[in-house]
C-alpha cells in the first residue's frame, strides 16, 4: 500500500510556496519523494533548504500571478530546472475585505485575477506540458470553505474560490481521460500567520471553536496529507473532486 503515496521521481510546482500552507504542502510533497518547485513573489527559501534537506532537489521559481504574464515562464523554468512537470499545487492566492456596498473595483480585480484567472492560465500551461511529455499528470487547486459557503465582506474572495470549485470539475471533465487529475482541497481554519488575527480574537477565536467538531484549529501539515493523496496513485480514480479539510466543519 506505501508504494501509492510515493511521489519519488516526480517534479511539483507548488505556488505561494514560502509559508504556511503552501510551505507545508510542498514538504509534505518532499518527504513523500517528490522534487519541489517553489514559485512565489517572496522567495521560498526556507522552504527550499527544508526540501533539500530531505534529499530533494528544489529550486526557486520567483513569479508575481497578480498578472498572467510569469505563467509560461515559470512552468519553462520549472522544466528547464528539474527536468519535467507532473503534479501542479495552485495555492497562491489574496483576499481583500470591505462591506460588499464599498468594495472596489480594483479590490474586486486584483482577487479574481491571482485567485481565479492565474489559476486557470498556469493549470492550462502546465497541462499542456503533462500531455507533451506523455505521462499525465495532477493538478491540486487550493478552494476554500467559501467555495461551499457566502461568507461576509470578502465578495470577490468568494466569487474567485466558487470559481475554483468550478474550473476543478470543468478541467477534470475535459483532462481525465487524457491521463490528468484534476481536484482541489478546501481548508477549514488553519493555524498559520495569516489566521494570527483572529485566533488573538478570544470572542471570534471560541465562536470558530464551538462550531468545528474537531474542537481545534487545523495546522497547515493537515493539508499537506491530503495534497499528498491527491498527487499520488492512491488518487488516480479520483476527478473533479474538492475535499474539505475542515475538522467537520461543513458537517456542522
Amino acid at each position: 500500500m506505501a508504494h501509492l503515496f510515493d511521489l519519488s521521481g516526480r517534479v511539483a510546482v507548488v505556488t505561494g510556496a514560502n509559508t504556511g500552507i503552501g510551505q507545508a504542502i510542498a514538504l509534505a510533497l518532499a518527504e513523500a519523494g517528490a522534487d519541489i518547485a517553489a514559485v512565489g513573489r517572496t522567495p521560498a527559501e526556507e522552504t527550499v533548504a527544508k526540501a533539500r534537506a530531505l534529499g530533494r532537489r528544489a529550486e526557486i521559481v520567483s513569479a508575481d500571478l497578480s498578472t498572467i504574464a510569469p505563467v509560461g515562464q515559470v512552468v519553462a523554468e520549472a522544466v528547464d530546472r528539474l527536468g519535467r512537470i507532473d503534479i501542479l499545487v495552485n495555492n497562491a492566492g489574496i483576499i481583500r475585505r470591505a462591506d460588499s456596498l464599498d468594495f472596489s473595483e480594483a479590490d474586486w480585480d486584483a482577487v479574481i485575477d491571482t485567485n481565479l484567472k492565474s489559476l486557470f492560465f498556469l493549470s492550462q500551461a502546465a497541462a499542456r506540458a503533462m500531455l507533451a511529455q506523455g505521462s499525465g499528470g495532477r493538478i491540486i487547486n487550493i478552494a476554500s470553505l467559501l467555495s461551499f459557503q457566502g461568507g461576509i465582506r470578502v465578495p470577490s474572495y468568494t466569487a474567485a474560490k466558487s470559481g475554483v470549485a468550478g474550473l476543478t470539475k470543468i478541467l477534470a471533465n475535459e483532462w481525465a481521460a487524457k491521463g490528468i487529475g484534476v481536484n482541489a482541497i478546501a481548508p477549514g481554519y488553519i493555524a498559520t500567520n495569516n489566521t494570527e488575527a483572529l485566533r488573538a480574537d478570544a470572542v471570534r477565536n471560541g465562536a470558530i471553536l464551538d462550531r468545528i467538531p474537531a474542537g481545534r484549529w487545523g495546522d497547515a501539515a493537515d493539508i499537506g496529507g491530503a495534497a499528498v493523496f491527491l498527487a499520488s496513485d492512491a488518487a488516480r480514480y479520483v476527478h473533479g473532486h474538492v475535499l474539505a479539510v475542515d475538522g467537520g466543519w461543513l458537517a456542522r
